[in-house]
């Protein structure tokens, strides 16, 4: 099967062009605002599905264009990404995804204590920042997972 892999432009952290796993495992890629300017001028791509990485960074109206794709082309589109923020709120593109998905599988990542870990805390110097842009690129040296209890409580480790 031929998949189309894509991106938001703004995910620049492993390079133009470039999707990464932290495991390291990585493909070429396609930005979604070119992918989504071609079938703009009416020219669908023959994929048998799409694949997009880092979908919290999709607009809404982009999120709508892919159901479009999914609804009247019968391309099936699979997006991986997080749900909120590092405050807690709700990316545009997620939210969006949210309302429309016809499936949605969570992904389960455990918190420092063992509970469901449901908030993605950016961290400095060992401590939760409260504060900032919402969208600041970063791995695992700037965000850890943490459980509602923890992430609330602003406890980053066991000991803090």
């Amino acid at each position: 099967m031929k998949a189309a892999l894509l991106k938001p432009k703004s995910e620049s952290r492993d390079g133009k062009h470039i999707v990464k796993s932290r495991i390291g495992i990585e493909g070429d890629c396609v930005y979604v605002e070119d992918f989504l300017d071609q079938v703009d001028r009416g020219e669908i791509p023959e994929v048998d599905a799409i694949i997009i990485d880092e979908a919290q960074f999709l607009t809404r109206e982009q999120v709508d264009k892919f159901s479009d794709l999914v609804d009247f082309h019968n391309i099936p589109v699979l997006c991986y990404g997080l749900r909120t923020d590092f405050q807690g709120n709700a990316f545009p593109g997620s939210a969006r995804l949210l309302e429309l998905a016809d499936q949605i599988v969570e992904t389960s990542t455990v918190c420092w204590c063992g509970r469901k870990a449901r908030f993605n805390a950016r961290v400095m110097d060992g401590k939760i920042v409260r504060e900032g842009e919402q969208v600041q690129l970063g791995g695992n040296e700037s965000y850890t997972s943490l459980c509602r209890k923890h992430f609330k409580e602003g406890k980053v480790f066991k000991d803090t």
